[in-house]
């Protein structure tokens, strides 16, 4: 499964009037990092960046004067996301400027069905929040020390980490696989666990010395010690 995880800076709040002026994204594949990114600083066309907004993103009309326009990024941006689910943090703000941006340009706008939404999946989470990104990457203990302004590469970084952690955690580096399974075709009433086997037992980290020690210190113990009722205990006295 391919997703692309991103973040958009934009002129000001207003998705019908205001520009996007970066977009950064990382790829992610069975949700694992595959190194790809998408990054670009994007010229608003005149349209002036409301000085509340630059308070936040830190990006001046001056940065922006020699970068390319909408149109002449949009087919790199179609291309890396295409055929992929889009997750961003609060994405109806993203998206809402993404499709105004290819409404201008006569594109078909990104599907709901297309996007996740993680301000959301955390609000279920952790219901009692704070769920901003700054504040899941506290609860999580991903360092963001680097965030002294919004960015939207370095967001849509921080934001594959906190996405990791808000579907399970590193789980999935374990093997682990979701099966979901419903009556008539419905894919969100069960969920089932599975775990793969191990091809081959793991290699004995206990050394004969340290066994015969542990043997010596249990006959030590007497025969009404708690050890010697546990499973297996016979066997290893053995």
């Amino acid at each position: 499964m391919r997703e692309i995880i991103f973040d958009t800076e934009t002129t000001g709040l207003d998705h019908r009037e205001d520009r996007v002026i970066e977009i950064g994204g990382i790829e992610l594949d069975n949700r694992f990092p595959t190194g790809r990114s998408f990054h670009v600083y994007i010229n608003p066309q005149g349209r002036e960046i409301h000085p509340e907004a630059q308070a936040v993103h830190g990006i001046s009309a001056d940065h922006l004067a020699d970068k390319p326009h909408f149109p002449h990024i949009c087919d790199d941006f179609l291309s890396f996301i295409e055929g992929a689910k889009l997750v961003a943090h609060n994405a109806t703000f993203d998206i809402n400027f993404i499709n105004a941006e290819f409404a201008r340009l006569g594109h078909p706008a990104v599907e709901p069905i297309r996007i996740v939404d993680t301000l959301a999946m955390a609000k279920r989470k952790h219901p009692m929040g704070p769920n901003s990104l700054d504040a899941l990457c506290r609860r999580y203990g991903i360092d963001n020390s680097r965030r002294t302004k919004h960015g939207a590469l370095l967001d849509a970084e921080l934001l594959a980490e906190v996405y990791i952690e808000l579907i399970g955690g590193k789980q999935a580096a374990l093997g682990l696989e979701i099966s979901l399974s419903g009556n008539n075709g419905d894919t969100d009433t069960a969920i089932m666990l599975e775990t793969r086997p191990r091809p081959r037992a793991l290699t004995p980290r206990l050394s004969e010395a340290e066994r015969e020690a542990h043997a010596a210190l249990v006959a030590g113990l007497g025969e009404k010690a708690i050890w010697n009722s546990l499973p297996g205990a016979a066997e290893q006295a053995a």
